[in-house]
């Protein structure tokens, strides 16, 4: 079978170093860029599977150029960020991010984050049919999502997140539940935050009131009046 590709854009050489060794001692094919300029241009040659990359580079920054490899390729991101702020999260999410580690982080943990998203990106497309949640309808086919009948973009992992909330209305889901159901980790020990930034995301774009926070416990969508 052959190997994944996976580029790495990583301006700080021990961290794109031990990164790549980690993912090549997995089984991956790895490219190296440390610009953002690069990395773009490495990502238009080989068209690879995923593409692990750092927030802050020379050149372009993360943003960019996350921006412009999702306008060449669907393409699964994790974005490496040494900001935590909830704003620098949501808009990495936001320009077609899947996932993201804070620095510093483990080896362990980046290499369980690509597989999982490799995982998520290799289920096979849905044949559900179209879905409403009070003003929201989404087809899972096509993967359109509309809200009161305009138009709405979400990101992959957005979209299965609401579609995984959407298949049982008023079930209440823990994070540790959609860690697994939605990005497929095995661990769901840690990400808590990614699943909130993402709920985060979906608030921003169609409305406090299409996912209810059950304190405590996790997150669902209610039953649409009829």
């Amino acid at each position: 079978m052959t190997s994944r590709h996976i580029v790495v854009i990583e301006d700080e050489t021990p961290i794109a170093a031990a990164v790549a060794a980690r993912l090549r001692s997995e089984g991956f094919e790895v490219s190296v860029a440390t610009t953002g300029p690069d990395g773009v241009g490495i990502c238009e040659s080989v068209r690879p599977d995923l593409v692990v990359l750092d927030l802050m580079l020379p050149g372009l920054d993360g943003l960019e150029v996350c921006r412009r490899i999702q306008q060449q390729r669907a393409t699964p991101v994790i974005m490496l960020t040494a900001r935590d702020t909830e704003a620098d999260l949501l808009t990495g999410l936001a320009v077609g991010a899947d996932d993201y580690l804070t620095k510093p982080f483990s080896p362990r943990e980046l290499v369980a984050r690509v597989h999982a998203v490799l995982r998520r990106v290799d289920r096979p497309a849905s044949t559900e049919g179209p879905m409403r949640l009070g003003p929201v309808e989404l087809d899972p086919i096509t993967r359109r999502v509309t809200s009161a009948g305009d138009a709405v973009h979400l990101t992959p992992l957005e979209f299965d997140l609401l579609h995984q909330l959407g298949r049982e209305p008023g079930r209440v889901h823990t994070r540790e539940q959609l860690l697994s159901e939605v990005w497929g980790y095995r661990d769901t020990g840690t990400g808590g935050r990614t699943v909130d930034s993402h709920v985060q995301a979906l608030r921003r774009k169609l409305g406090d009131d299409v996912v209810r926070t059950v304190h405590g416990v996790g997150y669902a969508v209610d039953v649409p009046a009829s």
